[in-house]
């Protein structure tokens, strides 16, 4: 017992550490995994993964990633944009990539089996030199 009253800071920095290490693992919420925009451009090649835009059309057309279709956030639910097949990939894209992640779980619901956000939305696409389109 003296050895852990002596050294009682030593055991506090082991249970920070293992708390950091352990809080990714702890904080994925299951099925929500987002991915880069490096690995969404490999869904995109690979499994003919659709891009899928959730802004809002003003934001949509101030700029958005190149071959993404905008189905804005609000008529998720009842969108007839969709592809038809919901068994292929979508990838979910925002300004940030905040609304994308609510957007995952709407589009689960509606059955579609490999929703993933994109970590970071346009502005990470943005970031790693991958092309963004404006509309007139």
């Amino acid at each position: 017992m003296t050895f852990f009253l002596n050294n009682w800071f030593l055991f506090a920095a082991a249970l920070v550490s293992g708390g950091l290490l352990a809080w990714p693992l702890l904080s994925r919420r299951a099925g929500a995994d987002s991915v880069t925009p490096a690995g969404a451009v490999n869904l995109i090649n690979r499994e003919r993964g659709v891009l899928i835009d959730v802004s809002e059309p003003a934001e949509y057309l101030a700029g958005h990633a190149g071959g993404a279709k905008n189905v804005p956030f609000g008529t998720l639910e009842t969108s007839t944009d969709l592809p038809k097949n919901k068994s292929i990939p979508l990838l979910l894209m925002c300004p940030t990539g905040a609304r994308a992640h609510r957007a995952a779980a709407i589009l689960r619901k509606r059955g579609y089996e490999k929703v993933s956000p994109v970590a970071g939305g346009v502005a990470a696409w943005r970031e790693a030199n991958l092309p963004i389109e404006r509309s007139a």
